[in-house]
């Protein structure tokens, strides 16, 4: 593990120029988990765009219930909450592509910081050479006054290296530090990330899907590669990634069972735990 900056107020303030975003910071040596954190705060309506932070996490969550490795003084840890009221009829178009578009905010902070290039995997894994240096945790919930709020929590590896992960993650993850070897500043980069962020959430206000749904379909890998994508349910589709759909859904044409049984018919998948098949 690399000798990093200590995460302050001062110096995030320092280096942060966002409009609305970030402007409180409460920060943690240790927390359990920043969402968990910023669930409670939200709950009694916390002003909007605050953000939670700690140096390291005890039970940090990822995706589809698995547990975050979240060491102290290496990575980035982080939840941002959003208590701005969107109309009914644009609120499932928000919920449904606010973990895509927080990935491709996260995924060009890091681009910014270190001039690595960041893919996206389907919907929210962010991926250097295939292997993940981030992810996303979006949860939604209601205040005392029946207010609902969204939260996004951000994980990113920054500083640990390759001996830092437990044995069983070793080849499938990564950090900015494993792949470029420059020690990154947290505090820099997280107010990287709440600028891109900002910016992207504000895209998808003022202008909708159109344009944010054009820069996620360039800079996720998922789509043109053949996929393992496993439901809920514990079935199991394998097919072309072909594209994302209005939703924020993945496009996946599945391969023919039988010879001569016709070109099947591409299903929209919007949760599924994916894994990118070597063809």
């Amino acid at each position: 593990m690399q000798p990093s900056p200590p995460l302050t107020r001062d110096t995030i303030h320092s280096t942060l120029s966002t409009r609305w975003l970030g402007r409180r910071i409460e920060l943690f040596e240790s927390l359990p988990s920043t969402n968990r954190e910023a669930v409670q705060l939200a709950q009694v309506e916390v002003e909007h765009g605050t953000v939670v932070a700690a140096d390291s996490q005890t039970a940090g969550r990822g995706r589809l219930s698995r547990t975050w490795f979240s060491p102290p003084g290496a990575n980035l840890y982080c939840s941002v909450i959003l208590r701005a009221a969107r109309p009914p009829e644009h609120l499932t178009e928000w919920l449904s592509w606010l973990p895509l578009i927080s990935a491709l905010a996260a995924a060009e902070a890091i681009e910014q910081v270190s001039s690595i290039h960041v893919s996206v995997k389907w919907p929210n894994d962010l991926l250097i050479s295939e292997r993940k240096v981030g992810g996303i945790l979006c949860e939604s919930g209601t205040g005392i006054r029946s207010d609902s709020f969204q939260i996004i929590g951000i994980g990113i590896n920054v500083n640990a290296d390759h001996d830092d992960w437990p044995v069983e993650l070793r080849e499938s993850v990564t950090s900015i530090w494993q792949e470029r070897r420059i020690v990154v500043d947290r505090n820099r980069l997280l107010a990287q990330v709440l600028l891109e962020l900002e910016q992207c959430l504000d895209e998808l206000v003022v202008h909708g899907t159109k344009r944010i749904a054009m820069a996620y379909h360039q800079r996720c890998s998922t789509i043109g590669h053949t996929v393992r994508a496993t439901l809920g349910n514990g079935d199991i589709v394998v097919g072309l990634a072909e594209g994302i759909g209005l939703d924020g859904s993945l496009r996946v044409r599945p391969q023919a069972t039988q010879s001569g049984s016709g070109t099947p018919e591409v299903v929209h998948l919007r949760v599924a735990d994916i894994s990118h098949l070597r063809t």
